[in-house]
């Protein structure tokens, strides 16, 4: 080992020894910090020449001499290691650090938000709108086949690209939790999990309730009760678009495939896109009795087991409703 670095350093005396006088000032010239007093965004191209990249990295001003840094890459034989992407290079970087960051290749992060609930029209919708994704949308998600998350990306990846991770997190999550769910739920499937989760994920924005709505809704399918879910019934209607007030007694009645006032068991589909918390209470609800909920009036729900508790709380809910009106 120690004729290993002996080696070393007398290779290193020789080549300080070849470059000489102008070797020491291309060194200086790499190491002292660069003409930018502000950190710099600059964009590379997949691609680009050693020689573009120097000649861009002059143009946005954050070094002085092509030719050093081109130097310096060849000199350190990093040609194939720079790495295209975002960078905010920041101020007062040198050629040398800045080789290293590129050669780190750790690009801008950017973020793109599905949140949960939304239907996969909705999601799409929001995907167009991001203006650093690219490309055009062209896979068509069924409803409920997304998880929406936070999802971090650098630029240059595609809006199908973003849909693609949405599925494939969504089939990860449920092969991970499926065979740890509860015993003996009214379904069989994954399909019709979402589908169940797609209504708790609509019924509540509490998230400590989500195992107890989907207790609720186990325990009724349990008993061959209807769901009667006004989300439901608004998909039925709207596609999930918002209705943008009350549902009418006439759409209470209304005959649609998600009417669950009307129908048994599960709709055909999904009626947004569940996050992983809405699955996971699907997968394992509360214990609970619970068979009927309904608004208090704090954003939340108050669950009973019994009819006439449920009237009980749905009178005062009423006179909730009619006071905050007579307040406007």
């Amino acid at each position: 080992m120690k004729s290993v670095l002996l080696f070393l350093a007398g290779l290193a005396a020789l080549a300080a020894a070849a470059l000489g006088v102008g070797g020491w000032l291309g060194y200086r010239a790499a190491t002292e910090p660069g003409p930018a007093s502000d950190a710099v965004i600059v964009l590379l191209p997949h691609g680009s020449a050693v020689s573009t990249i120097a000649q861009q990295l002059e143009d946005e001003g954050v070094i002085k001499h092509p030719e050093i840094f081109i130097a310096a890459v060849r000199i350190r034989g990093v040609q194939g290691e720079i790495k295209a992407g975002e960078y905010e290079i920041p101020a007062r970087s040198s050629v040398m650090e800045i080789i290293d960051q590129l050669m780190e290749g750790k690009s801008i992060l950017h973020y793109f938000t599905a949140p949960e609930g939304l239907t996969t029209a909705q999601i799409i919708r929001l995907l167009n709108a991001d203006e650093v994704l690219e490309g055009e949308v062209t896979l068509e998600p069924g409803e409920g086949e997304l998880l929406p998350e936070t999802f971090a990306y650098t630029r240059g990846e595609t809006r199908d690209g973003l849909l693609r991770r949405m599925m494939k997190d969504q089939d990860a999550l449920l092969d991970e939790i499926w065979d740890e769910r509860a015993m003996e739920l009214p379904f069989s499937t994954q399909g019709e999990a979402i589908i169940l989760a797609s209504i708790v994920e609509k019924e509540t924005g509490v998230p400590e309730e989500r195992a107890r709505i989907a207790a609720v809704f186990v325990n009724r399918l349990k008993r061959g009760m209807r769901l009667e879910s006004d989300p439901t019934i608004i998909y039925g209607l709207t596609e999930g678009e918002p209705l943008g007030r009350g549902l009418r007694v006439s759409e209470l009645r209304k005959e649609t495939p998600y009417n669950t006032y009307i129908i048994r068991g599960l709709p055909p589909t999904p009626i947004a896109n569940p996050g992983a918390a809405s699955i996971k209470a699907v997968l394992n609800p509360a214990d609970t009795d619970d068979i009927f909920f309904v608004a208090d009036g704090t954003g939340g729900h108050v669950f009973s087991s019994t009819l006439r508790e449920h009237n009980a709380n749905v009178a005062k809910w009423r006179t909730i409703e009619r006071q905050r009106k007579g307040r406007q």
